[in-house]
């Protein structure tokens, strides 16, 4: 068997309308220290968004949950955190913040392949 090291994760969930509170979930974020990788999967159900939200802001959520995923992936993308390690990238993603796009509780577990595991994660819990 393989070795498996410790991983974090919090999903991506959008919140059309910040007041009610209803959510769904659109991506998940996965943080493993050992092989110093963050990286976010994102998956946007527009008829889920347009459900709980007929004005949603289609290109504004996306564009957020793009942002995101660039903050993982570092260098310019990731603008005032290019040069944080992914540490710090994933605790600043996970802080709780009142927006359309708001990340979830964090979670762990034990990964041989984080990479794969946020492909698992992506798939298990958002699509």
């Amino acid at each position: 068997m393989s070795e498996r090291d410790v991983f974090e994760y919090a999903l991506l969930r959008v919140v059309p309308r910040v007041e009610r509170g209803e959510c769904f979930n659109a991506g998940v974020l996965v943080y493993c220290r050992a092989h110093s990788f963050v990286a976010a999967r994102t998956h946007l159900d527009e008829n889920k968004l347009f459900a709980l939200d007929p004005d949603a802001d289609l290109v504004g959520v996306r564009a957020a949950l793009r942002a995101v995923e660039g903050v993982c992936g570092g260098g310019k993308a990731a603008g005032q955190a290019a040069g944080d390690d992914a540490g710090r990238r994933f605790r600043w993603l996970i802080a709780p913040r009142s927006t359309v796009v708001q990340p979830g509780p964090v979670h762990t577990g034990l990964t041989a392949d984080p990479r794969a595991e946020a492909d698992r994660l992506l798939q298990l819990l958002v699509r």
